[in-house]
């Protein structure tokens, strides 16, 4: 019964946070291939938006839930607006910046985002500091390892170890790999595009203890982001052919992102951050680095080098730590409510008698 529950409580949150990553990747590839094509990242935000809205509101008139939540205040509704702006502006610096950049340089400044997190929640108390606990030592130093073992896959190359044949790959038609002027700029928005990510992951936290239901949370975050997007689009992109997905990898793009990519990431990230809270959430971002090799190597044929197995093997460690400290502060809080509970007993018999 123990195993279940710790499978139910454990894996099977990692297992969607890796999905969410590969899902991201993979999103981040098809919006490169659509850029090349011509297409706008305003076009491509909004269309997103849009689609993954529509989803939200199919799947909130399917599962309706029967069990009474608070109303939908001013203070609610204004973080969740808050989300929907933070979302918006977020995917925006974030598609940017891929396109002047690259989808594997997004993940790698992407593993910026659990120590960002973890000094966001740390200053706004969500989570706790105990130098002298083991499990809060554990996560601070799995946070940083996993940094580091991200650094060493993106700038240290060392020799090759296998490549695959040319005629596994895509013959390189989008070569998203490219070192352009404007490499920097791109790489500056991705960092502002996680940083905004970290406070919006704080804000849920926020949010879900006060109305513990994702699908009504992402219904209207995204409804905001999508109010909020259109307009700034088409003001961004006046011209009407711009609007028009002309080649398939386009439609594509919007389709995967919006039907998939945004819905699944949010659902379950809102959701993981409900059980497991945002540093959970935020320490699967360094494995978005290791994501990116592995299908580069696949699909693009890209060569594997000493590096990247190398900090694999570097950033899992450290992740494996995150985990570990945050298994283990909940089983601390368990024992320390069992314990409370069970001194209150005594006390309650002895003032009975």
């Amino acid at each position: 019964m123990a195993r279940r529950n710790e499978w139910k409580e454990l894996v099977i949150p990692c297992i969607a946070m890796v999905a969410v990553e590969c899902s991201n990747i993979t999103g981040g590839i098809l919006f490169k291939a659509a850029s090349f094509k011509g297409m706008s990242y305003f076009v491509f935000t909004a269309y997103s938006y849009l689609l993954s809205t529509l989803v939200f509101l199919f799947i909130a008139a399917l599962f309706k839930r029967k069990t009474r939540l608070p109303p939908l205040k001013f203070p609610l509704f204004s973080r969740i607006f808050l989300l929907g702006l933070l979302g918006f502006s977020g995917q925006l610096c974030l598609f940017k910046g891929i396109q002047l950049s690259s989808p594997t340089l997004a993940s790698a400044i992407g593993n910026l985002t659990p120590a960002l997190t973890f000094m966001l929640a740390v200053f706004f108390r969500i989570e706790k500091v105990a130098i002298r606990s083991s499990s809060c030592q554990a996560k601070i130093i799995g946070t940083f390892t996993s940094i580091f073992g991200a650094l060493v896959i993106t700038f240290y190359k060392g020799p090759k170890l296998f490549s695959l044949s040319s005629s596994v790959s895509l013959q390189r038609p989008l070569v998203f790999m490219s070192y352009e002027s404007n490499w920097i700029i791109g790489g500056l928005l991705e960092v502002v595009a996680f940083l905004i990510l970290s406070i919006g992951y704080i804000i849920q936290s926020q949010v879900m203890k006060i109305y513990p239901e994702e699908i009504t949370v992402n219904l209207f975050s995204g409804l905001f982001g999508t109010i909020i997007s259109l307009p700034i689009c088409i003001l961004a992109e006046p011209n009407l052919s711009s609007w028009e997905l002309s080649s398939n990898v386009a439609v594509v793009s919007v389709l995967y992102t919006g039907l998939f990519g945004l819905c699944f990431g949010l659902g379950v990230h809102v959701w993981g951050i409900r059980l497991k809270g945002p540093v959970f959430v935020a320490s699967f971002r360094p494995a978005s680095i290791v994501i990116a090799v592995v299908m580069s190597a696949i699909f693009l044929g890209e060569a594997v080098f000493l590096g990247s197995v190398f900090g694999t093997l570097i950033l899992s460690t450290g992740l494996y730590s995150v985990l570990w400290g945050k298994a283990r502060e909940e089983k601390e809080e368990i024992i320390d409510d069992s314990n409370t509970i069970n001194g209150r007993v005594p006390l309650l018999q002895s003032q009975q008698s």
